[in-house]
């Protein structure tokens, strides 16, 4: 496949990214507020967290770093997974969303990591 020309697909990725990322700057309190309990330090893995989405969404538009870049992106989703389930689970975290939109978001998360997964590996056999 020809790296120099980047499929739309990978691009509407690093859209999503640095746009979920840019707000957990522009909102900290409501990302904040979905970090479980357990985890202290929440404005610190709130920035963390900000700031690998954007990195992660700009390296994985670099030829050489497409699959390290698409890798990170699975593992961040991962490590964000306990969130989603605290939004079940906490009724304050849930920050008012409608159930099952909370539901919606499990199987969204396995879809993300699947898109990301393409690029680690499929995106090189067409």
């Amino acid at each position: 496949m020809d790296m120099t020309l980047h499929p739309w697909h990978l691009i509407l990725m690093s859209i999503f990214y640095i746009i979920s990322g840019v707000n957990h700057f522009r909102k900290p309190s409501l990302y904040e507020a979905i970090i479980p309990k357990y985890i202290p330090y929440k404005m610190f893995w709130n920035e963390i967290t900000g700031m690998s989405q954007i990195f992660f969404a700009l390296s994985i538009q670099l030829p050489g770093a497409q699959i390290i870049s698409a890798w990170s992106i699975i593992v961040l989703l991962l490590l964000m997974f306990p969130a989603n389930i605290n939004m079940l689970l906490d009724k304050k975290a849930s920050l008012g969303i409608p159930m099952w939109i909370l539901y919606l978001r499990i199987p969204l998360q396995f879809a993300l990591i699947a898109w990301a997964y393409y690029y680690t590996y499929f995106l090189y056999l067409i």
